[in-house]
């Protein structure tokens, strides 16, 4: 129903798709959700996330809820966390993260949990790596990857391991060739 760029899309697992955040068409960063419902191809607006945000993440967690992740608000990287409610329709705050930081993954892991990955922040690109317990509602900082990245792409492997490719690093934003393996 909105022009969007710099926004997420999550499929909930019900032939629907969450579609939040991102740029207006003016460029400025916006808060609004909306839900796309493949068998009737409509889009249908659902409200507000607690912050406006873009360049941020989002996963499906093991229950159905969507965890968004940090981001810019606009002006600033945010450290904020927020859960969409699928049966609600409604969006809540969650813990926050250690380190603000957009242009990062989330990835679901085997346990339940989910991985964040680098990004940029504003100390540059990051190489730290964060784990959000949806039990808990907080993230822990788990260690770093081997070369700071945002950008980048993560999937999760059969055996629970994590492959982490490419992105760009350095402040000249170069091209990562290098792999690497959570």
């Amino acid at each position: 129903t909105s022009p969007r760029s710099g926004h997420v899309m999550v499929p909930l697992g019900n032939g629907k798709v969450l579609v939040a955040g991102g740029n207006s068409q003016s460029l400025t960063t916006v808060g609004t959700a909306e839900i796309y419902d493949a068998a009737s191809g409509t889009f249908n607006s659902v409200g507000s996330m607690t912050i406006p945000r873009t360049s941020f993440a989002a996963t499906r967690l093991s229950d159905g809820k969507v965890l968004l992740i940090g981001g810019s608000d606009g002006s600033k990287y945010t450290a904020t966390a927020e859960i969409y409610d699928p049966s609600a329709a409604t969006f809540t705050a969650t813990g926050s993260l250690t380190t603000a930081r957009g242009n990062h993954t989330a990835s679901l892991l085997q346990n339940g949990k989910v991985l964040v990955l680098g990004g940029r922040g504003a100390s540059g690109i990051l190489a730290n790596a964060e784990l959000y317990d949806p039990d808990r509602g907080t993230f822990t900082v788990v260690g770093e990857m081997a070369t700071a990245r945002q950008m980048h792409t993560t999937t999760v492997l059969e055996n629970g391991k994590v492959l982490i490719a490419g992105g760009f690093t350095g402040t000249e934003l170069k091209p990562v060739a290098s792999v690497e393996l959570y």
